[in-house]
């Protein structure tokens, strides 16, 4: 295939993954991020699932130990701190910060443009048309929307789809290891840890500290806590932020209202196991992420393709939303390569991805009903082993 003019809109991990395997490949590609400075999520963790890390490590040389940190055991506590069950199965943890500046080094800054936030993209007969904020145009031969779980790509394409609301959020946080307790370190350092209670569940893991360091001592401890909430009335006043502002999506660190700090911390002394409820309350500023569900029919249209959270916004319990973004990436990098035209490259991309993300999706949904509705997730049950394709990740 005769080299084409790419154009990504979402500079995110998806983005940028995307951008990278295409440049390689000999396209000429732009991003185009919406943010007017470059990207930061402090404090999220993320599992590193293969898809994840595989273009840091094949592509671009880095050792994986330097850019995520290794556990062995899957660790389940009861409510007076005792371990009820242990797994010796190897996870790999990275954060969001981490890899994200590994991949923006990667693509490189001379054609990763800040501040373009896209309104329409159009096909034309051979071409794409992209439209910006503030009357400029750009043409591009395809089109790669990565613009996240508030799609400006997928709202054009598909108006009447919304993100469903799980009935649950992510309360989460980030405390330096050199903060906790000796004997919590040596606990749960080497693990990811959950406990598991009615209607609700909280898992805990170590992350590299935001200068990407991965050193002992040095890290940080990361808690993911999903606590239900009526929609509506209790959820929009949860996030409401401390300045008055609603937010639909995420609150971030030092804007969570402080009477739900309050109560959240008050709850994690009166239901969490001591060497869990000692690293929230250790946390500064937690911050809160609302849990969505997003699906679409179609991932492509014409030469517009929706990578990512633009097309599938999947529930975290497989620790696989940034793996599918990547995966995304891949798959269609490899029939842009396996085909001499571009519209059966699409439409093969577009066949098997479609496939993955429903089937994320209906299994995520599954595992977040398990332990926020049904009270049915069971300690060890390898089903809810993370992964992208299935549990334990193995090839489709």
């Amino acid at each position: 295939m005769e080299p084409l003019r790419v154009a990504v809109i979402g500079g995110s991990l998806g983005g940028l993954t995307a951008a990278c395997l295409l440049r390689d490949a000999g396209h000429q590609v732009n991003v185009y991020e919406r943010s007017p400075i470059e990207l930061e999520q402090r404090g999220a963790g993320i599992g590193f699932l293969k898809a994840s890390y595989r273009y840091l490590v094949e592509r671009a040389g880095i050792h994986l130990d330097d850019i995520s940190i290794a556990t062995d055991h899957i660790l389940y506590l009861s409510r007076n701190d005792k371990i009820v069950h242990n797994t010796h199965h190897p996870y790999r943890f990275s954060s969001w910060n981490t890899v994200y500046e590994h991949l923006i080094d990667s693509f490189g800054r001379d054609r990763y443009h800040l501040d373009r936030s896209v309104t329409s993209v159009t096909n034309e007969q051979d071409s794409i048309s992209i439209d910006f904020e503030g009357g400029s145009r750009e043409a591009a031969d395809l089109v790669v929307a990565a613009d996240g779980i508030r799609s400006t790509v997928r709202s054009q394409f598909y108006p009447d789809i919304s993100s469903e609301y799980s009935g649950y959020v992510a309360w989460r946080g980030t405390v330096p290891e050199r903060e906790l307790p000796p004997e919590v370190i040596e606990r749960l350092g080497n693990a990811i840890t959950y406990h598991v209670f009615a209607n609700s569940h909280i898992l805990m893991y170590p992350i590299p500290a935001l200068d990407g360091s991965v050193t002992t001592g040095e890290r940080l401890f990361n808690f993911v806590w999903y606590r239900n909430y009526l929609e509506s009335g209790d959820l929009d006043d949860l996030m409401t932020d401390a300045t008055g502002e609603f937010r639909s999506i995420s609150v971030p660190p030092g804007l969570v209202a402080r009477h739900h700090v309050e109560e959240m911390r008050a709850t994690a002394r009166a239901r969490l196991p001591e060497s869990l409820s000692s690293i929230v309350m250790a946390v500064a500023e937690p911050f809160l992420q609302v849990v969505y569900d997003i699906a679409v029919p179609r991932m492509r249209h014409g030469r517009v393709c929706l990578i990512g959270d633009a097309a599938f916004a999947v529930r975290p319990h497989a620790a696989a939303g940034t793996a599918k973004a990547a995966e995304d990436a891949w798959a269609l990098d490899r029939c842009l390569n396996s085909s001499t035209s571009l519209d059966d490259a699409l439409a093969a991309w577009e066949h098997q991805q479609l496939a993955l993300g429903n089937s994320l999706l209906e299994r995520t949904r599954s595992i977040g009903a398990r332990s926020q509705f049904d009270n049915s997730w069971e300690p060890g049950d390898a089903d809810l082993i993370f992964g992208l394709h299935g549990p334990g990740d193995p090839e489709p």
